[in-house]
């Protein structure tokens, strides 16, 4: 029954995925509403008061916790955990499944994968176009900035930028 519920949650969002979404500085809140709905539907778990961006390729393991935000056009693979309060720009990925490399004896579309996945805790802000690598933990108040490829964890309160991702300076040392 949960795989049905998961499946309908999915129908209902890409049948509403054309909508807008934030468009003329208007938040449509019919459309929010309906992607709410549907994330309700096919998440593991999904808080309250959530935004759900236009034309997202969904995993079938995400948690997204209350007042918290997925972009437009971001892609999930795999498992990904989001906390409270998070706020997430568009065309973000999160890739916490990958193929295995090691061994040389078989070509590397036969070897089988690994799944680690990623957990972003609350108050974290993910900017436009980041890649998130999988098995990343990304702490709480923690500031990933436009572009970054994040492929290590990321420190409480530590603003991060860059290919690969790295601390650029913390929340608290502003000045």
């Amino acid at each position: 029954m949960k795989k049905i519920k998961k499946a309908i949650g999915y129908i209902l969002y890409v049948s509403t995925s054309w909508l807008p979404h934030y468009q003329l500085h208007y938040s449509w809140p019919i459309t929010t509403n309906i992607r709410r709905l549907a994330a309700k539907m096919m998440f593991d778990y999904c808080g309250e008061k959530v935004d759900i961006g236009r034309k997202i390729s969904f995993s079938s393991q995400v948690s997204l916790g209350n007042n918290s935000s997925i972009g437009d056009e971001s892609y999930i693979l795999g498992k990904l955990v989001i906390g409270e309060d998070v706020m997430m720009a568009a065309r973000c990925a999160f890739i916490a499944s990958n193929h295995n490399i090691n061994r040389l004896d078989i070509p590397m579309n036969l070897q089988s994968g690994t799944d680690e996945p990623i957990i972003i805790e609350d108050n974290v802000w993910v900017g436009y176009d980041c890649k998130i690598m999988a098995g990343v933990h990304i702490k709480s108040g923690a500031v990933i900035g436009a572009g970054a490829v994040v492929t290590k964890d990321v420190p409480q309160n530590a603003i991060v930028g860059g290919i690969p991702a790295k601390v650029i300076k913390y929340r608290g040392d502003m000045n």
